[in-house]
């Protein structure tokens, strides 16, 4: 029985860091099973903070350069990682960070260079996950259902609360994913208006109340009555989300508390509508399964006949670059790692770039 041993690495919408997962994976039997052994989050500094942020606005050149000192840190990071542990790593299995998602014109884009990451950590790198499938007429978007299907079988419903909120479930013998809107980007945009990263626990939406008007302007949004496949990135929420709360005038803790009413509601639309039975599972990770009152308001929405569960912290912070370590594997077996049921394209695909370090 092979073991693969990989380090996963992501970076996410929501801009909170770097997230490094070291993860065994193996098959027993028919089973796809793992273990994440080592885990570590490194947040970014003001100054990649602001350039990771505004990076969409930058020209091509510096877009590119950026792309090649980001893929550097990376392999800088891993690097470390390594060492600090002791690890024995197969390859290096790499997200990247998106700085442009716009499927419909045929681009997605992320930064973290694989050959610069590959040559800075001295290990073979896999990455850049999206590009075929939007080649292939795809959204590129979302990819960790894979990983939900072959590790997380045993829940009706996958829920990812980055900076998007995006779910996942099987449908007729299909994988069906999808991005259902907002989510921690949001919440954070809200906070980091007046200095705070972000609403720890949902303390500060907790003490707020219910403005109606930005309610029904979050509800409004096209985006939610589009059906799928599709999905959302940063372009999407500059434009359609920021005018929206930046021109609502009303206290912190009710735009806090607004948003996760809005957030809770649009899940719950989505997941009522797929539920087939009268006890569903929903599993719940990424930034927003830590915030306590979206929880709470996210259960209370969905009513009793829809369990929310919540993993180990681990799991909660960890489970999209284990994902994408997971689909590293999938590539080197060049077995199927991007669901043509989720984003749309012509046909499965196994993607993924290898880059040998030198």
């Amino acid at each position: 029985m092979q073991i693969y041993k990989v380090i996963g690495l992501m970076s996410g919408t929501s801009l909170d860091g770097l997230d490094l997962a070291y993860c065994h994976i193996w098959k027993k039997l028919d089973r796809w099973e793992f273990k994440i052994l080592e885990s570590k989050s490194i947040s970014y500094d003001k100054e990649t903070f602001n350039k990771l942020k505004k990076s969409i606005y930058l020209p091509a050149d510096e877009l590119l350069i950026f792309h090649n000192t980001y893929g550097t840190w990376l392999g800088e990071q891993a690097k470390k990682f390594i060492e600090e542990h002791h690890l024995e790593v197969d390859f290096i299995s790499s997200h990247g960070h998106t700085t442009h998602h716009q499927p419909a014109k045929g681009l997605t884009f992320q930064i973290g260079s694989g050959q610069h990451l590959a040559n800075a950590s001295g290990h073979k790198v896999i990455c850049d996950f999206r590009t075929n499938d939007v080649a292939l007429g795809g959204q590129g978007a979302p990819l960790v259902p894979i990983g939900d299907r072959l590790l997380f079988s045993e829940y009706d419903f996958c829920l990812n609360l980055g900076g998007i909120s995006n779910i996942s479930f099987e449908q007729n013998g299909k994988r069906l994913a999808y991005d259902i809107g907002l989510a921690n980007m949001i919440l954070n945009h809200i906070t980091q208006k007046v200095g705070l990263a972000y609403d720890k626990d949902g303390q500060l939406a907790r003490k707020g109340t219910l403005n109606k008007v930005l309610l029904q302007q979050l509800n409004a949004l096209e985006f939610y009555s589009l059906s799928f496949p599709k999905s959302i990135g940063f372009e999407w929420f500059v434009e359609k989300v920021v005018p929206i709360v930046d021109d609502t005038k009303d206290s912190m803790e009710n735009q806090l508390h607004t948003a996760i009413h809005h957030i809770c509601e649009q899940v719950a639309i989505q997941v009522k509508q797929q539920v087939l039975k009268t006890e569903n599972t929903l599993l719940v990770t990424g930034g927003g399964a830590l915030n306590s009152f979206l929880i709470e308001t996210l259960q209370e929405k969905l009513g009793s006949t829809i369990k929310v569960e919540t993993p180990s912290k681990t799991l909660i912070e960890y489970k999209e670059a284990l994902v994408f370590a997971f689909m590293g594997v999938l590539r080197l077996e060049q077995k199927i790692n991007c669901l043509s049921s989720v984003t749309g394209a012509k046909r499965n695909s196994s993607s993924g770039v290898v880059f040998l370090a030198n």
